[in-house]
């Protein structure tokens, strides 16, 4: 499998970018900022992008996505419950005092339990609501857990925002993301990466 990750925009929004060797089709998720660099690492790379994930519509997650959408094509796809989140982008903006983005298309709702394949490889989709109420993971078998703003290294995410609920991120976490076996590898949308079994023992959030 082809893997790239690089933090994007000012919020420092951990794209990450996974492409088929055999076939060169690519999940983009998280394209949350700066759409010509991740333009430029998909065109390098030769890779054909089939979707564009989002953990969920933060303006650090989404923004760039409408730049990517319009020159490398790709399902656009996001939980349904965080469409009014993705509506309201450009009022995020302003909260922050930041430019207006353009409003990406929306292609496809992803739904909890819900599998999809991008060349040889296939991610299943974990609805982990808590940070917004669309929040999601994906699991990518070879790879790991992708799990935006739900949990980080050492951290979870914050629930004082549009939507937020701490007893339902917490509730996630436990019952969705530390079932996994301890080596399952963290991608968190910031910061480095960890592993389950480092959060499940050593996350101060989760004692």
């Amino acid at each position: 499998m082809i893997v790239e990750s690089f933090p994007v925009g000012p919020f420092q929004c951990n794209c990450i970018i996974l492409g088929c060797e055999e076939t060169q089709a690519a999940l983009v998720i998280d394209p949350g900022e700066e759409s010509e660099r991740i333009l430029k690492r998909l065109s390098e790379l030769s890779l054909k992008t089939v979707y564009l994930f989002h953990t969920h519509a933060h303006l650090d997650h989404i923004s760039g996505t409408d730049g990517v959408q319009k020159k490398a094509g790709g399902l656009t796809c996001l939980h349904e419950d965080d469409m009014d989140l993705c509506e309201k982008l450009q009022l995020q903006a302003s909260f922050f005092g930041l430019p207006s983005p353009t409003t990406p298309r929306i292609d496809q709702f992803l739904h909890d339990g819900d599998v999809l394949s991008f060349g040889q490889h296939s991610v299943e989709v974990l609805h982990t609501p808590g940070h917004t109420p669309g929040s999601l993971t994906f699991y990518i078998s070879g790879f790991g857990l992708v799990t935006g703003d739900t949990l980080f290294a050492g951290g979870i995410g914050r629930t004082d925002l549009w939507g937020g609920s701490h007893p339902t991120l917490i509730h996630s976490i436990q019952k969705k993301l530390l079932t996994f076996p301890g080596e399952t590898s963290v991608y968190p949308g910031h910061g480095p990466k960890t592993t389950v079994g480092r959060e499940r023992e050593g996350n101060p959030f989760l004692v």
